[in-house]
C-alpha cells in the first residue's frame, strides 16, 4: 500500500501559508534525558548572526551583488583587496571605491527596500502567521542572505515545527556556499522536529552531495546520520521511506550483512508499508549467498541446526579402483564427475535450506508485527493532517488523537507512546489539552522529560495559555523548585497581565510557604492596579478572607472591607462578605459589629431588592441570636415598612407590564444579588455551608470561580 497524504500534502514546493508547513507523519523528539526515547541530539543553535542589527541602515543598490557567507556584498572584480588595515583608528583612509570588508570591519547592514516594513509587521504581531510567511517569501525572492537569516531565526522562535522552512533556510545557506552554516541549520531543524522524514532525507542528500565518498570518514558520517535518523524517527508509522533509503545506501556500499541487520529492525516496526519490507527482505535472502548476508554467528547457528537434522545422503558410487600407474577402467572418470556434481548439488541444496530457515525464523516476527499494524491501522487512517499548521483541526481528528493516545498508553510500550505523543503535539501544537496530557504521562516516568515538554509548550507554542503555565508552576513547586515556580508565574503575568487566576496562584504559593507578608503585598498590589474595576473588590474580599482565616485577624479583615466599601458603597457582595465574617465570630460578643453591618447596608445606595434581603436577614439574625427583644421588634417593624414601600413601587409597573409572571422579582424570593444567609447555624462559616457556598459560588458567580482550571474567564482574552 502506498503512503497517502503525508509526503504529498507536506511537499516543500507548496506556496502560501500552507506551503512548507507540515511533514507527513512528523513529530518531535522525546524529552532530553528520556531513557529509550529518540536520541537525536545536536549541538546548540549558533549565536545570532550579525543580521540582528536594525534594518535600514543603508539601501541595497539594484541589482544586488553576490554575497558571501557573512552576507556582505562581494566585489565585482576577483582580485583580492589591496587596502591594508588602517594604522590608526583616528585617521580614516582617504575616500576610495567600495571594496569587500575584511574580517575586522563590517559595513553597515543593507537590507532590501521592503524588508523593514515586513519585519515590523511580523514582529509587531508574532502570532500573525501570514505576516511571517510574507516576510520569508520576500527574503527568498530578494536572495538576501543577511535578511534571510534574521527573518528565519525570528520565525523559528515562534514556529519551530515548520519543517519546510528549515529546508528552505538550509538551501539558501548552501546557495551561498556556506557549508558549515547550512549544516548547522539542518541540525537545529532536526533538534526541533526530529521526526521529520523529509528533513532527515534532505539532510542526508545534502551530505551525500557535499562529502567525498572516497574517504572512510565520509561513509562513517553518513552511516552515523542514518542511525541517528532511524533512532529518532524509525518508530513513526510513516517512516518507511527513511528505512528504504537506508537499505539502498548500505546495498550501494556493498555491505549486505548491514542490509540484513536493517531489515531485522524494520520487520519488527509497525509501519505503513510493513508488507513491502517483508517482500523485499525475502528477495534479499533468495538472491544473495547466505555467507554474504548473514553474520558468522548466525550462519554457524543455522548450519548447526541443519546438521542436527541431516537429510539422507545419496549412495556413494561403487567400482574397482585402478592400481597406481594404470588407467582407470572404462566409466570410472564419469563416476568421479558425477560425484563432484552431486557435491555441488548438495551444497546448493544446503544453501536453499539455509535460506528457508532464515526466512521461516523471521516469519513469526512478521506475523506479530502484522497484528500490531492491524491494531493501529484505523487510528492512523484517521490522521488526515500529520504536520503542523495554524489552522484548527476538525473535531474528528482531535477525537482520533485522543483515542489513539489512550490506546497506546494502555497497550503500547513506553517508547512507542513517547513517539506518538511527539507526533501528536506536532499536528496539535496549538491545543493545550494534548500538551497537558503529555506532561501528566511523563510525570509518572521521568521528571526531566516532563520539564522539557513544559518548556517547549510554554516557550514556543502556548506562550499565552494560562492553564499550562499554572500546571508548570505547580509541577516545579511539587519538585521543590520554588524560585522557578515563582519565575514562571511572574513572567507569564508580565506577558499576559490582568489574569486573576495567575495572581491568586502567586498568592497561594507564598501562603503555602508561610510568606504571608508577600502574599498580602501581592493582593494589595492587585487591588491598586484594578482600582475602579470590579476586580478591586474581588481582591479586597480575598485579602480580607486571608486576614480573617489565615492570620486570624478579624480587625484587619474588617478594615480591608470597610475601606473597600468606602470606594464602592453600592457593592452588595462587599456588604455580604463583611457580614459573613462578622457572623463567623462569636455572635454573643460580636452582635454589635454584626448589627452595624446591617445598618451600613441599609443606609447604602444599594438597590431596593438588596436592601429588602438585608432587612429580612437582620430580622432572622435577631430572632436567632439577638439579646434584646426591643431590637428585634424595631427591626421587624422597619422590615414591614421596607416591604410595603417596595411592593408599592412595583405595583404600578406590574399592572401595565407584559413581562411574564415568573420573570418578576418577588419580595419573598431570594434576590439574585444576595443569597440565603441562613443564620440558624453555629458561629463558624464552616459549620454553615449554605451561607458560605452560596456566596462563594453565586456571590462571585460572574467570576466563574467554580472551576479550579477555568476561573475568571471574563478578565482575560483568549489567546
Amino acid at each position: 500500500m502506498a503512503a497517502e497524504g503525508p509526503e504529498a500534502a507536506a511537499s516543500p514546493e507548496r506556496s502560501g501559508a500552507e506551503g512548507a508547513l507540515g511533514d507527513g507523519g512528523d513529530g518531535g523528539t522525546g524529552p532530553p534525558g528520556e531513557p529509550g526515547g529518540p536520541r537525536w541530539r545536536s549541538r546548540p543553535p549558533p549565536a545570532p548572526a550579525a543580521a540582528e542589527e536594525e534594518p535600514g541602515a543603508a539601501a541595497a543598490a539594484p541589482p544586488p551583488l553576490p554575497q558571501s557567507c557573512n552576507g556582505a556584498a562581494a566585489a565585482p572584480q576577483p582580485p583580492e583587496p589591496e587596502e591594508p588595515p588602517p594604522a590608526a583608528p583616528e585617521e580614516p583612509p582617504p575616500p576610495r571605491e567600495p571594496e569587500p570588508p575584511t574580517a575586522e570591519e563590517e559595513p553597515p547592514l543593507a537590507y532590501p527596500p521592503e524588508f523593514d516594513k515586513l519585519w515590523q509587521a511580523a514582529r509587531g504581531n508574532p502570532h500573525d502567521f501570514t505576516a511571517w510567511t510574507e516576510l520569508l517569501q520576500y527574503v527568498e525572492q530578494e536572495n538576501h542572505l543577511l535578511a534571510a537569516r534574521k527573518a528565519f531565526d525570528a520565525f523559528f522562535a515562534h514556529y519551530p515545527y515548520c519543517y519546510g522552512y528549515w529546508k528552505k533556510y538550509a538551501d539558501m545557506e548552501r546557495r551561498f556556499d556556506c557549508g558549515r552554516e547550512a549544516e548547522e541549520v539542518f541540525e537545529r531543524g532536526l533538534q526541533s522536529i526530529p521526526l521529520s522524514m523529509d528533513l532527515w532525507i534532505h539532510y542526508i542528500s545534502y551530505l551525500q552531495s557535499t562529502l567525498d565518498m572516497n574517504l572512510p570518514e565520509s561513509v562513517q558520517k553518513i552511516r552515523g546520520v542514518f542511525e541517528a535518523a532511524v533512532a529518532a524517527a524509525g518508530m513513526d508509522f510513516r517512516s518507511d521511506k527513511l528505512w528504504e533509503l537506508y537499505v539502498e545506501w548500505e546495498r550501494g556500499q556493498g555491505d549486505l550483512r548491514a542490509v540484513t541487520g536493517i531489515y531485522d529492525r524494520v520487520l519488527s516496526m509497525p509501519t505503513q508499508l510493513y508488507n513491502h519490507h517483508w517482500e523485499k527482505f525475502k528477495e534479499h535472502v533468495l538472491q544473495n549467498p547466505p555467507k554474504a548476508i548473514l553474520s558468522p554467528e548466525e550462519l554457524l547457528w543455522v548450519q548447526s541446526k541443519l546438521a542436527a537434522d541431516p537429510a539422507p545422503k545419496p549412495p556413494e558410487p561403487t567400482g574397482a579402483e585402478a592400481p597406481p600407474g594404470e588407467d582407470p577402467p572404462p566409466g570410472v572418470e564419469g563416476k568421479a564427475a558425477a560425484a563432484a556434481a552431486a557435491a555441488d548439488a548438495q551444497e546448493d541444496l544446503d544453501q536453499e535450506k539455509i535460506r528457508e530457515l532464515v526466512i521461516s525464523m523471521r516469519q513469526q516476527i512478521y506475523a506479530q508485527n502484522e497484528a500490531e499494524v492491524g491494531k493501529r491501522w484505523n487510528f492512523e487512517d484517521g490522521i488526515k493532517r500529520p504536520y503542523f499548521h495554524v489552522k484548527p483541526l476538525e473535531r474528528a481528528q482531535l477525537r482520533n488523537w485522543r483515542d489513539y493516545l489512550d490506546y497506546e498508553m494502555a497497550a503500547g510500550s513506553h517508547e512507542r507512546t513517547i513517539v506518538l505523543f511527539e507526533r501528536c503535539v506536532i499536528a496539535c501544537a496549538l491545543y493545550e489539552e494534548f500538551w497537558i496530557k503529555y506532561t501528566k504521562y511523563l510525570e509518572n516516568h521521568t521528571v526531566p522529560g516532563a520539564r522539557s515538554v513544559f518548556q517547549r509548550a510554554c516557550g514556543y507554542h502556548l506562550p499565552r495559555k494560562p492553564n499550562i503555565h499554572l500546571l508548570w508552576a505547580a509541577f516545579e513547586e511539587k519538585q521543590g523548585n520554588l524560585d522557578e515556580a515563582r519565575r514562571i508565574l511572574r513572567c507569564f503575568e508580565e506577558a499576559v497581565p490582568g489574569l486573576a487566576m495567575v495572581r491568586l496562584r502567586r498568592v497561594s504559593l507564598e501562603r503555602r510557604q508561610g510568606n504571608l507578608e508577600e502574599a498580602e503585598a501581592l493582593l494589595l498590589e492587585a487591588m491598586r492596579a484594578n482600582e475602579g474595576l470590579p476586580l478591586a473588590s474581588f481582591y479586597a474580599v480575598k485579602l480580607a478572607r486571608q486576614a480573617c482565616k489565615v492570620q486570624k485577624n478579624l480587625g484587619k479583615a474588617r478594615k480591608v472591607l470597610q475601606e473597600a466599601l468606602e470606594k464602592e458603597p453600592d457593592n452588595a457582595r462587599l456588604h455580604a462578605n463583611l457580614l459573613e465574617m462578622e457572623f463567623g465570630a462569636d455572635v454573643r460578643q460580636n452582635e454589635g459589629n454584626t448589627m452595624r453591618c446591617f445598618e451600613r447596608a441599609l443606609r447604602s445606595p444599594l438597590p431596593d431588592e438588596a436592601k429588602l434581603v438585608f432587612s429580612q436577614r437582620r430580622v432572622e439574625f435577631l430572632e436567632d441570636f439577638g439579646s434584646s427583644i426591643h431590637s428585634l421588634l424595631t427591626a421587624y417593624d422597619e422590615h414591614q415598612r421596607i416591604l410595603k414601600q417596595h411592593a408599592a413601587r412595583k405595583r404600578a409597573p406590574e399592572n401595565g407590564s407584559d413581562e411574564p409572571e415568573d420573570k418578576r422579582l418577588r419580595p419573598d424570593v431570594d434576590s439574585g444579588l444576595l443569597g440565603p444567609l441562613n443564620f440558624a447555624g453555629g458561629g463558624e462559616v464552616g459549620s454553615n455551608p449554605s451561607a458560605y457556598s452560596y456566596w462563594y459560588q453565586h456571590g462571585y458567580g460572574a467570576y466563574n470561580y467554580q472551576s479550579p482550571w477555568n476561573q475568571y474567564n471574563q478578565y482575560y482574552s483568549q489567546s
